[in-house]
């Protein structure tokens, strides 16, 4: 049984240098029923003369769903004055995501963060949720392995609960999971309805826990993370939604981005197949 999603995070497709457009015409092509985007690639493409409305429109078209964004905001940093920039940063990319009808957008622990208390960093989310629902797009609290605070399952869900958001919802990664020192258990405590979205990938034995990169991912179900535990968490958390293939490998060695595309879709579906 698989019981969840399929979405496509289009760092998976970096080595390729697609424009916006070309990135959901192979995701759509390939099968997925959602992706991920850069806000990045959506600002060339606006920069560019390309009209939101229209790529909105395209996506519809390929019956594919753009359902996150990867955004990097300063929302949580220590100094008030690059906070401050982070939130102006947010605002203006909000504005492009909400008329791209993008319904959520990722907040991981982005700048300088080490010497922020949980609490404060809990108060600033509210800040960015507030902020960001206002534009009809909701934020997910994401955890960086490395991040000097907000690096653990557990911490996110601290902030999660002491920010007062209603219904806030957590971005995983057991990639970050791994690196940040998450046991996949913890998942028990978490109920399916506060996880906005699941990024799927896997990591090899070496290089070993303290400088495993980025780079370094592979696809679910070649590595040592243990994928079918990991769905079967998900699933008895109540957890349906997307699980978006997030690679960052930087040759394919030949293979076109649809044949990359196709071969994600059947890696995840087989390391996620809950028994």
């Amino acid at each position: 049984m698989f019981p969840f999603k399929l979405s496509l995070n289009t760092s998976t497709l970096i080595p390729y240098k697609l424009g916006i457009e070309e990135q959901i015409r192979v995701a759509a092509e390939a099968g997925y029923e959602g992706i991920e985007i850069w806000v990045r690639d959506l600002e060339a493409y606006a920069a560019g003369g390309g009209k939101i409305g229209g790529l909105r429109s395209s996506a519809e078209s390929c019956g594919i769903q753009i359902v996150n964004a990867i955004a990097f905001w300063a929302w949580s940093d220590e100094d008030a004055a690059e906070r401050a920039r982070g939130f102006e940063l947010a605002r203006r990319e909000l504005e492009l995501l909400a008329e791209l009808g993008c319904p959520a957008a990722a907040a991981p622990p982005f700048g300088r963060v080490e010497n922020v208390p949980l609490e404060q960093m809990a108060g600033h989310f509210a800040e960015l949720a507030e902020l960001a629902r206002g534009f009809g797009v909701e934020p997910l609290l994401e955890f960086w392995g490395r991040a000097g605070r907000l690096s653990r399952l557990g911490e996110a869900v601290y902030v999660a609960i002491e920010s007062g958001v209603a219904d806030a919802k957590l971005l995983l990664d057991p990639f970050h999971m791994y690196t940040g020192g998450s046991s996949i258990e913890a998942l028990s405590y978490v109920n399916g309805e506060r996880i906005g979205i699941v990024h799927v990938n896997d990591y090899p034995a070496s290089p070993p826990r303290e400088t495993i990169a980025d780079r370094d991912r592979v696809f679910p179900g070649e590595g040592i993370f243990p994928s079918g535990r990991f769905a079967k968490l998900l699933h008895e958390a109540g957890y349906s939604g997307y699980l978006s293939l997030e690679l960052f490998i930087q040759d394919f060695h030949g293979s076109s981005a649809l044949d990359v595309a196709r071969r994600g879709i059947e890696s995840v579906r087989s390391a996620y197949t809950v028994t």
